[in-house]
């Protein structure tokens, strides 16, 4: 078996440890370094697509990464963010039960989101908001701490753009690097200097989720007008 691995599966798997330790973290209260775990796991996904393009992919691959972000990209973030607002909640039953619905939704849609990723996978762009990004922003919630109720609404719309139809920009190399730049910066900083890392995060991601599915709109439509054009 150990055969069919390649490089950028190693990566891959090392993904998977990365949100198995984040859970762990989870489990004995170390938050801040459960948050690290997993926006290092999110470095690690986006550095075994980088490496399989250049040096290829193992036979394993596709099912190592679908296995591996469930892991580090779904489980473990919502995990913590259940952790996190857990002294908050667990007075209140209905507050609890609401709490553990909305975050069973947004498991339910992360799996119906990587399972299908590789029957939906276009070259240009992500059909649906892709698991890392909703996993970014739960990270963000472990830091900002806001109140529940202006959580809970937007996990919900995440994680219906997850399963949407929505067009989502593919990011290029540079943005990738200015992304990565982002996450260790905000791993190394923490909490320090008024959040200003996770906020700059937050704003970031906010940009993408917003403006990403309208850029393709105009983008889309101005090749159609294009290709009008030039059949006129």
């Amino acid at each position: 078996m150990v055969n069919l691995l390649s490089i950028a599966d190693g990566i891959t798997l090392l993904n998977a440890i990365l949100g198995f330790l984040a859970l762990l973290m989870v489990f004995s209260h170390q938050f801040t370094l459960a948050a690290s775990f997993i926006l290092l796991g999110l470095l690690a996904d986006g550095l075994d697509g980088l490496v399989a393009r250049f040096i290829g992919n193992g036979k394993l691959g596709e099912f190592l990464e679908t296995i591996a972000d469930m892991v580090s990209l779904s489980v473990a973030p919502l995990a913590l963010v259940y952790a996190i607002y857990y002294d908050a909640i667990t007075s209140e039953l209905f507050v609890h039960l609401l709490v553990g619905i909305v975050l069973v939704f947004s498991l339910v849609c992360s799996i119906i989101r990587l399972s299908s990723f590789s029957l939906l996978r276009q070259k240009q762009s992500f059909v649906g908001l892709p698991t890392s990004a909703s996993a970014i922003f739960l990270v963000i919630i472990t830091f900002l701490k806001p109140g529940i109720w202006y959580v809970l609404p937007a996990i919900v719309i995440l994680s219906l753009a997850m399963v949407s139809s929505l067009g989502f920009p593919k990011p290029g190399l540079k943005v990738n690097l200015i992304a990565a730049v982002f996450i260790v910066v905000t791993i190394l900083l923490d909490s320090m200097y008024g959040n200003i890392a996770p906020l700059l995060l937050l704003v970031a991601l906010s940009f993408y989720i917003v403006v990403g599915p309208i850029y393709l709109q105009v983008k889309k439509r101005s090749n159609i007008s294009g290709t009008g054009d030039t059949r006129s």
